[in-house]
C-alpha cells in the first residue's frame, strides 16, 4: 500500500528535490507551497507523514505544527520540520510544539528518506496494527485481505484502499473530494463522481456496507459507527 507524504514547503527547488526523493521510494506525494494551503490539505488527504517547512508565508512551520497537534484527525500525524536554524535551542522549540523529528537545511536526500522510513515505521508499530475490524468486516493489512463473515471478498486495489479509509475515519464525513485525494492523489485529473462507482461496486461486494456507508448529501459518505 502506497504512503502518502505531505510536503509543506515554499522554495520550488527543494520541493522538487524531495518530490523527487519521495516517488523514487514509491510514496505517494502531496505539495503545498504555504502553511494555509498545508493545513486544508492535510485534512483533505489525511497523510502518513508531513515534511514541514519552518520558514513559511502565512503560518510558519512552528504555527502549523501546533495546529496539527490539536486537531483531532491529524493529531497524530508524524511531522518532520525542515530548517536552515541550527540552533540548539530551535530545535527544542520545534520539539515542543510537536515535531516528531527535525533535519536541518542543506540535507543530504538519502537521510532524509531514512528519517521517513523511522517514522512511518514507529507509527505503524505505535499506533497501527495490522488488522481493522468493522463488525464482520475484517482487513488484513500484511495478507492486504478482507473477509467478511470468516469468508474472502475479492477487492480491486482501489476498493480495499478505499474501505481501509473508511475503516481508519469511521463517523466521519468524507467528501468526494477527500476520497478521491487519498485513494488516488492529488495528481489525479478524473470526476469525483468515480466515487460514486467504487462505492456502489463495494457495497455490492459487502451487502453490510449497502447500509453502512451512508451517503451524506450534498457532501460525500461516512462510515456509521457501530
Amino acid at each position: 500500500m502506497r504512503q502518502n507524504i505531505l510536503v509543506i514547503e515554499d522554495d520550488p527547488a527543494v520541493r522538487d528535490l524531495l518530490r523527487q526523493s519521495l516517488e523514487k521510494e514509491n510514496y505517494r506525494v502531496h505539495i503545498a507551497p504555504d502553511g494555509s494551503a498545508g493545513l486544508e490539505i492535510a485534512a483533505q488527504v489525511i497523510p502518513n507523514l508531513i515534511l514541514l517547512d519552518w520558514m513559511l508565508p502565512k503560518l510558519s512551520g512552528i504555527e502549523v505544527c501546533k495546529k496539527l497537534k490539536t486537531h483531532p484527525q491529524l493529531s497524530q500525524i508524524p511531522v518532520i520540520l525542515l530548517t536552515a536554524r541550527q540552533e540548539e535551542q530551535d530545535k527544542i522549540e520545534g520539539l515542543d510544539v510537536g515535531a516528531d523529528d527535525y533535519v536541518t537545511k542543506p540535507f543530504s536526500p538519502k537521510e532524509l528518506v531514512a528519517r521517513v522510513r523511522a517514522q512511518l515505521r514507529r507509527a505503524s508499530t505505535d499506533t497501527t496494527g495490522s488488522q481493522f475490524q468493522y463488525g464482520k468486516v475484517l482487513i488484513n493489512l500484511l495478507k492486504r485481505e478482507v473477509l467478511f463473515d470468516g469468508k474472502q471478498v475479492d477487492l480491486t486495489t482501489t476498493e480495499f484502499e478505499l474501505l481501509l479509509y473508511f475503516m481508519q475515519n469511521k463517523g466521519r464525513v468524507l467528501t468526494r473530494q477527500m476520497i478521491l485525494n487519498h485513494v488516488c492523489g492529488t495528481s489525479y485529473f478524473g470526476t469525483t463522481r468515480t466515487v460514486d462507482v467504487h462505492i456502489t461496486h463495494l457495497r455490492q461486494k459487502i451487502s453490510v456496507l449497502a447500509d453502512a456507508i451512508a451517503t451524506v448529501k450534498p457532501l460525500g459518505y461516512k462510515l456509521k459507527e457501530l
